[in-house]
């Protein structure tokens, strides 16, 4: 996931998505909605940005606080400029029209709605590297305190994005205080890693 031209090509894929996204959710304020539509494109008021926005932060400072009260702190992975460009620029789009746009059950109760929200958040979680690892040295789980601390925080964010989407703050159920809040977070996980030497070369 490090090699830079997967990185670069990464990128340019999620900002093409964004571009899409965004045109849908034009046409969509204009009141011609496209008939295949990208999911949540669609408008969503100034306060539902904020609330995602400072509930993503409010994640990245518990755990930030947690790996230290842990002891773990120090055992974070050194990030690349480049991977960061992406999880900023692209990761957000990405994953948040995957999970929270398409991985949804609507219209069969709210019951089925978070019974899904729970299993896609429990998936989402596991597709990050945290209780595993694949490298040069091969695929190995890495079931010790910081991967299932990182792995729960990555769970409880994911629920997060989906209380946000299906927030009665959030009327037309909009995609964008989730675009907002996890590039917020992201931004955020870059910050620390770079306050504490935790951020590598370029590429």
């Amino acid at each position: 996931m490090n090699h830079p031209l997967l990185l670069a090509l990464l990128t340019a894929a999620g900002l093409y998505v964004a571009k899409l996204w965004r045109d849908d959710a034009r046409a969509a304020v204009a009141g011609h909605p496209h008939p295949r539509a990208l999911p949540g494109a669609t408008p969503a008021p100034p306060r539902a940005v904020v609330i995602a926005v400072i509930g993503a932060l409010v994640l990245v400072a518990a755990e930030t606080a947690g790996e230290h009260a842990l002891g773990i702190a120090a055992e974070q992975s050194t990030m690349t400029w480049l991977f960061a460009l992406y999880s900023i620029a692209a990761a957000p789009v990405i994953e948040e029209l995957i999970f929270r746009g398409w991985i949804v059950i609507e219209n069969r109760g709210r019951a089925a709605l978070w019974a899904g929200a729970l299993g896609a958040s429990v998936l989402f979680a596991a597709l990050h590297p945290f209780l595993w690892r694949w490298d040069d040295a091969g695929f190995a789980f890495t079931f010790g305190v910081k991967g299932w601390f990182s792995a729960a925080v990555v769970f409880a964010t994911s629920l997060w994005f989906y209380a946000v989407r299906f927030a009665r703050w959030n009327p037309a159920r909009s995609l964008l205080p989730c675009f907002a809040g996890h590039a917020a977070k992201n931004i955020a996980v870059v910050a620390v890693k770079a306050a504490t030497g935790f951020m590598g070369t370029l590429g």
